[in-house]
């Protein structure tokens, strides 16, 4: 397990099939037998730190610390200050309601919530590592398939640093608002008459041809960055590990760079227990729960549909690492019903904490395997809120009562207020 974990001497980039390695700074996307990429670490650079050194970055006025990413920088991307494309991002908050543990019928119950990030979701997280990464690179052209937060997020990064964004998206697929984030950031947007996965397609192969540096969490670097939500939330339980980890499942970014971040940690010492892994899936959009059905026998592409659009995608690119880690952290996959991620999400929204769609699945999820007696009701449990309740609008206006009640006098309030 340590030597799939650590690089031998320094930085590399590491094939997860095969153990090739190559080097951090050569442009390539997948090993030469077709593997995906990870970036490893050495171990020396693990050892050389610690919760210690992470909190005490906790107190200083340095961007570079404040960055939930960047204080963690010399094992995520150990760059100059001065090569990193930073918002700041990171330095989300942990919740907790007694409407929502009594919900999900557990007693210690937190949600992340990485919609407090810049551009409102996780993305922000691995985007600024991918960008950072693509400036030292040199590249000029910088490009992405999205539902939409991916597209939030490089947009604004590569305003950032200087560069054009191309973002793929499935026409009629995408939530007006992260569509409105992605053109208000300066990015070129084109709709694809397809779906996801044709525009994740269209993507790879213009990144193989050299046409652009693709950013989706096909590139190892954005998966680098998305570790780091696992390491704040270890800090901010004072780095006690919970007995679950909670995350909605689309492309399956989330599950592999969660799984690498909390095996990382436990191999070197920063935590005492390995946390499980649980990956929500939309029924709709379900493939990585299908194959887990199967014992992983082999994916099978579907074409997906749900509420949530942010977990739309019926051929998850990282299929392969999420399963390395749902096996290596005892983990389970289970789906969840378009109907149940909107009760949960009416739920986190009437608490005052809000999230889009695709986040509820945590939190759905949660009361789906209490039910099922897997997760027990006096475990730790943490399930990440991946996205800002603004990112999707119009999945709130749809499912309200009613959203706007015509008043012309006061007597009329008062007459309202006691009906209701």
């Amino acid at each position: 397990m340590e030597s799939e974990l650590f690089a031998k001497e320094s930085i590399c980039l590491s094939c997860t099939e095969c153990n090739e390695t190559y080097p951090v700074m050569e442009l390539r996307y997948f090993c030469d037998c077709g593997g995906l990429l990870q970036v490893l670490h050495p171990l020396d650079s693990f050892k050389q730190l610690g919760p210690e050194t992470f909190d005490a970055r906790l107190t200083s006025r340095d961007p570079h610390d404040i960055s939930g990413v960047w204080r963690f920088r010399e094992v995520i991307l150990d760059v100059a200050p001065g090569d990193m494309i930073t918002q700041p991002e990171g330095r989300t908050r942990l919740y907790q309601r007694s409407r929502l543990s009594s919900f999900g019928d557990v007693e210690d119950l937190h949600l992340k919530h990485e919609g407090d990030n810049p551009t409102g979701s996780f993305k922000d997280r691995g985007m600024t590592c991918a960008i950072t990464q693509a400036n030292r690179l040199g590249m000029k052209i910088v490009g992405c398939a999205s539902t939409g937060n991916t597209s939030a997020a490089l947009a604004s990064y590569a305003a950032c640093a200087g560069m054009k964004a191309l973002v793929f998206l499935p026409a009629g697929k995408v939530a007006l608002g992260k569509i409105a984030q992605a053109v208000g950031y300066g990015a070129t947007c084109l709709a694809i008459g397809g779906d996801f996965d044709e525009a994740m397609a269209m993507v790879r192969q213009m990144a193989l041809d050299g046409d652009l540096y693709m950013v989706n969490s096909l590139n190892p670097f954005r998966l680098e960055g998305q570790k780091s939500v696992m390491w704040e939330m270890l800090q901010d339980l004072e780095w006690e590990a919970p007995d679950w980890v909670v995350v909605p499942g689309g492309n399956l970014g989330n599950t592999s760079a969660f799984g690498k971040a909390l095996l990382e940690a436990y191999a070197v010492g920063w935590i005492q227990k390995l946390p499980r892994i649980a990956t929500i899936q939309a029924e709709g959009a379900n493939p990585f729960y299908q194959s887990y059905k199967r014992g992983f026998d082999e994916l099978l592409p579907m074409q997906a549909e749900t509420v949530a659009t942010a977990v739309r995608i019926g051929n998850p690119v990282n299929y392969s690492k999420a399963l390395k880690v749902i096996r290596e952290t005892d983990g389970v996959v289970v789906q969840v019903s378009d109907s149940e991620i909107m009760a949960a999400k009416a739920l986190i929204d009437g608490c005052g904490i809000g999230c889009e769609p695709a986040s509820a699945c945590s939190l759905a999820g949660v009361k789906t395997l209490r039910k099922q007696g897997v997760i027990k009701k006096s475990d730790k449990v943490v399930g990440v809120l991946t996205g800002h309740m603004l990112k999707d609008p119009d999945a709130i206006l749809k499912n309200a009562a009613q959203t706007l009640y015509e008043i012309r006098s006061i007597e009329e309030v008062k007459g309202f207020l006691s009906s209701h």
